[in-house]
């Protein structure tokens, strides 16, 4: 991977987004539904207003089923930008475990997903997880 790589070439164009107003239990559900589910995108108008990720529903088990999942949401440490070097970001994500952010812009619409590979070293792929896609409904 070439160190001068920016977020904007590595990241996913098309993620699965979620609507602002999905609730706890929801988020709950989308996780159950598959492991390889790290963050669910909460949009509104194309605007990110939270990212809620496995460990936020797994650490609030007391939150009320039918409260917004946006209440345990948070965006801090969850967005970057297109023009941010990938490669020095893919480095702290593996060390922190954590393998999904949001691609945002200044005033916050969600522009793409930077997912880091369960082997830590590459990003998913558009057409990688198109494929996975096809395979699951095949």
């Amino acid at each position: 991977m070439d160190a001068m790589e920016t977020v904007g070439d590595a990241m996913l164009h098309h993620p699965t987004v979620h609507p602002a107003d999905l609730t706890v239990a929801e988020a709950r559900a989308f996780f159950a539904s598959s492991p390889k589910r790290h963050l669910l995108l909460l949009v509104r108008d194309d605007v990110l207003v939270g990212a809620v990720s496995r460990h936020d529903v797994e650490t609030t088990p007391e939150a009320d089923a039918a409260a917004p999942a946006a209440s345990i949401a948070s965006l801090e440490g969850r967005t970057t930008r297109v023009d941010v070097p990938v490669g020095p970001l893919r480095e702290s994500m593996a060390g922190t475990g954590l393998r999904r952010i949001a691609v945002v812009d200044d005033e916050m619409h969600l522009v793409g997903l930077l997912c880091l590979k369960a082997s830590l070293t590459g990003f998913c792929t558009d057409e990688g997880v198109a494929e996975m896609r096809r395979s699951r409904s095949g």
